[in-house]
């Protein structure tokens, strides 16, 4: 996992980091990128996050998740594996007696769920289609860029329950938050088909595994398929589990270092927010321009028309703009033809519900 690093720049004050010191060791990665508070980006692992973020969103810090890599097979997914392998000691007649067991269902034809179109939701999305199959995707925040990529061919739906109600197969591919805590609940559960098939390798607690076994124990549904063992799925009846080892090659653990460091120096050269677990994505790309202001503000109306009556009133022209919310907290870039003197930024910075400026 990322270890504690903090890389000063300058000089930094750490007492900013005392509420979340805790939770972000052993997980995290700190970069200075100034010498105040308002220039300092944070990296961390997926297990951490909701902790790190929390504390340092109201700040105006970014917090980037980059993936976790693993290094072996826990041991409570050994112990799954033990559990549920077959007895060696039985002989080749009753294994080929029991071969019934392990028969399955075709994909192709069948309709799959996608619930959350990022990077690898709109990866599979497209993988299904070239494989048959019919897809439906659900993602309230659906990005431009993902968009792009998703295959014309996958039904977009705007009500979940359309997923619930619909598919055969069912995976989900969000981040853990308190908005989707246990989305795939008893009451989303019993919309499904009983013919339906869950895949979670995304985070356990997205789903109420719990209701989940008592829906495979009932018929509700038919398969529970995941690679995060715990005393709730090990051996339970229609749960099979696999290895959690999506990160576990050479070529991953390579690349989720070079993702990480692209990420931070993207951050730190041109303002562009890429994988935020805190604040919208936002890229404008390289600036061309004399500088970029970028502003960290409260998603509230009228906050931008500020900042370009400040520039303007400055003679400063914006040639290029771009502005993304997310929740409660907005990410403004604007690329300006002339340098921002300091009692411009201080202007900015005077602005009721901005709460973070800087100029590149």
């Amino acid at each position: 996992h990322l270890s504690f690093l903090s890389l000063r720049i300058g000089k930094i004050d750490s007492s900013v980091f005392d509420d979340v010191k805790d939770s972000m060791e052993g997980s995290a990665v700190v970069i200075a990128l100034g010498n105040d508070k308002s220039h300092i980006l944070v990296a961390t692992s997926k297990k951490n996050r909701s902790a790190v973020d929390a504390d340092l969103k109201k700040y105006g810090f970014v917090v980037l998740e980059v993936p976790e890599d693993f290094t072996g097979v826990p041991a409570d997914v050994l112990e799954s594996l033990e559990t549920q392998k077959m007895e060696v000691k039985k002989s080749l007649d009753e294994l080929l007696e029991e071969k019934k067991n392990f028969a399955g269902t075709e994909i192709k034809g069948k309709k799959l769920g996608i619930i959350g179109l990022g990077a690898i939701g709109v990866l599979v999305a497209n993988s299904a289609i070239h494989l048959g199959m019919e897809v439906y995707g659900y993602d309230p925040y659906l990005s431009v860029n993902a968009a792009w990529e998703l295959s014309h061919n996958a039904h977009h739906v705007t009500d979940v329950n359309e997923i619930y109600r619909e598919c055969d197969f069912i995976t989900i591919h969000v981040p853990l938050l308190d908005s989707t805590k246990g989305m795939i609940s008893k009451e989303a559960i019993d919309l499904m088909k009983p013919s339906t098939v869950i895949l979670n390798f995304a985070r356990d607690l997205l789903v109420d595994e719990d209701a989940v076994v008592d829906a495979l124990a009932a018929g509700k549904i038919r398969k529970y398929v995941t690679d995060f063992a715990n005393p709730t799925t090990v051996g339970k009846k229609g749960v099979i589990l696999t290895p959690h080892l999506g990160a576990s090659t050479e070529e991953a653990e390579d690349n989720c270092a070079v993702m990480a460091a692209q990420e931070l120096m993207d951050y730190a050269q041109n303002g562009n927010i890429t994988h935020s677990v805190n604040y919208p994505d936002l890229n404008m790309g390289i600036c061309t321009t004399k500088a970029r202001v970028a502003v960290m503000h409260k998603n509230v109306k009228g906050v931008i028309a500020k900042f370009t009556t400040i520039l303007g009133d400055a003679d400063i022209n914006v040639a290029g703009m771009s502005n993304s919310s997310k929740g409660d907290y907005a990410y403004a870039l604007l690329d300006v033809d002339s340098e921002v003197p300091e009692a411009v930024v201080s202007k900015l910075k005077a602005i009721e519900d901005v709460i973070r400026v800087r100029v590149l």
